[in-house]
């Protein structure tokens, strides 16, 4: 058996893992890698490998950095299933849907600018007709039923708590020319056990081979507590100014997980009567998945409905959810305090551009960060406290407040993640892969956890490749 790590190695986008068993070839994930514009889209149309050669393709969850380029390896041949949670295929559907208009909508953009300097037009990645092709290969299953996914290869689904449908993948792998075993563990993106929303993410007690998230792996959060306390001074401070808040949030998960704290903070009185508008069709066609699948909340949204009398974690007055461009455009000439939550997380495209580029230069305003910002993406630079950036080719001075809250992550955090691999046995664990980490984060987890008894702890660059005899 060979396993290949073709992205969210030492990094964070990208998420792709090969395995190569039984003369079959098994991929982990299918996610576009996420960064610098100029190497984004050729590493994203180039795969390592010949898609036709796939046999057949686990997916963890939803997000686009694990499924988005999903629809291009159908396109360029890939033929099987495509085997996920019933939650995840339903977000899918609408994700990669609105993924494809995005790539439309930028070449479209991209190809006027060509034209006028004399270049050939470029190709989309893939578009809405492809991502809707793809769609027909998905195979939705519950949590905790096996599934045979390959010539000897048994994939269990089970709760990993990061978003609505998110796994970790225990697969059960015999070699048939030998008789061996493994049992080999993705954890996918670990969810935390206190997630506001979603029920906590469930833990392993044994594997052979364990390929594990390091997102936060060098930091800790705040508390749930501590976000929405902040959450509520940032509205409150701005409000009192008369200005916006705007708040770049990734459509699944991050978005409902904010409504859902605007909820309980309007419910209780702790913040002024401030209009929310979640500017997103997906974020509006998702939240609706998770309007659909009220099993999966925690016993702390069933308590909050009960005693505020709320709905939904997900509506109440203040809330207008927008689908309408001309919608959209109108946000622009609200001149009272309004709150708008727009996609995407990491401000690379989508609606949030036009937000930004409405209200960054304007000193009253605040962009708050609230997702994790990959490197050389236009959330980082604000982040990193970037006084002027690009948006649409245009230069802006950033005068608007910038300010960022990680207690809302959807990540385990190091204390989290050290938790979770806690429960495995360290005898039978011959090999632990750090993947989905920047490497500071990697490298810092990996010293934790040999520190915690585990060996042969590595965090594998990208195509690097490992044989289990």
């Amino acid at each position: 058996m060979r396993l290949t790590f073709f992205g969210a190695a030492r990094e964070v986008t990208g998420s792709m893992h090969l395995i190569e068993v039984n003369g079959r070839k098994l991929l982990l994930d299918c996610g576009l890698f996420q960064g610098r514009r100029a190497d984004t889209y050729e590493r994203n149309l180039h795969f390592p490998f010949d898609p036709a050669t796939i046999d057949a393709v686990v997916l963890s969850h939803a997000h686009i950095d694990h499924s988005g380029n999903l629809p291009n390896l159908c396109k360029q041949g890939f033929r099987g299933n495509i085997w996920c949670t019933a939650a995840t295929r339903n977000l899918c559907t609408y994700m990669l849907m609105d993924s494809g208009h995005i790539h439309e909508q930028d070449v479209a953009y991209l190809n006027k600018q060509r034209a006028r300097a004399q270049e050939p037009p470029v190709d989309p990645l893939y578009t809405q007709a492809d991502a809707r092709l793809a769609l027909e290969q998905f195979m939705g299953v519950g949590f905790h039923r096996p599934i045979l996914v390959a010539d000897g290869v048994e994939a269990t689904f089970i709760p990993a708590g990061h978003i609505l449908g998110a796994a970790s993948v225990q697969l059960d792998i015999r070699e048939v020319s030998t008789g061996k075993q493994w049992r080999l563990v993705f954890s996918g993106d670990i969810g935390r056990p206190t997630s506001p929303i979603l029920r906590p993410p469930e833990t392993f007690a044994a594997a052979d081979i364990l390929i594990m998230e390091s997102t936060y792996g060098d930091r800790l959060h705040e508390s749930y507590d501590d976000a929405r306390k902040k959450l509520r001074n940032v509205i409150t401070s701005t409000a009192r100014q008369r200005g916006k808040v705007i708040i770049p949030a990734f459509a699944v998960g991050r978005t409902q997980e904010l409504v859902y704290a605007l909820n309980q903070l309007d419910a209780r009185g702790d913040i002024p009567s401030i209009r929310v508008f979640v500017d997103s069709p997906l974020a509006v066609n998702a939240t609706d998945v998770f309007r659909m699948h009220p099993e999966a909340w925690n016993e702390e949204v069933q308590q909050f409905l009960e005693h505020d009398n709320r709905r939904s974690p997900f509506d109440y007055p203040e809330i207008e959810y927008v689908r309408e461009v001309r919608r959209s455009k109108q946000l622009n000439y609200f001149t009272e305090p309004i709150i708008i939550i727009s996609a995407n997380g990491m401000a690379e495209n989508g609606r949030i551009l036009h937000h930004l580029k409405n209200n960054i230069e304007e000193a009253r305003n605040t962009v708050l960060i609230v997702s994790f910002q990959a490197e050389q993406t236009l959330g980082r630079r604000l982040q990193d406290g970037e006084k002027r950036v690009h948006i649409f080719g245009e230069t802006y001075d950033v005068r608007a407040s910038i300010e960022a809250i990680e207690g809302y992550s959807a990540h385990a955090d190091q204390s989290e993640l050290l938790a979770w691999a806690d429960t495995l046995d360290r005898k039978r664990l011959q090999h632990l892969f750090l993947v989905h980490g920047e490497p500071q984060a990697s490298d810092t987890l990996a010293q934790l956890l040999r520190g915690a008894g585990f060996t042969n702890v590595t965090a594998p660059v990208r195509g690097a490749s490992v044989e289990f005899a």
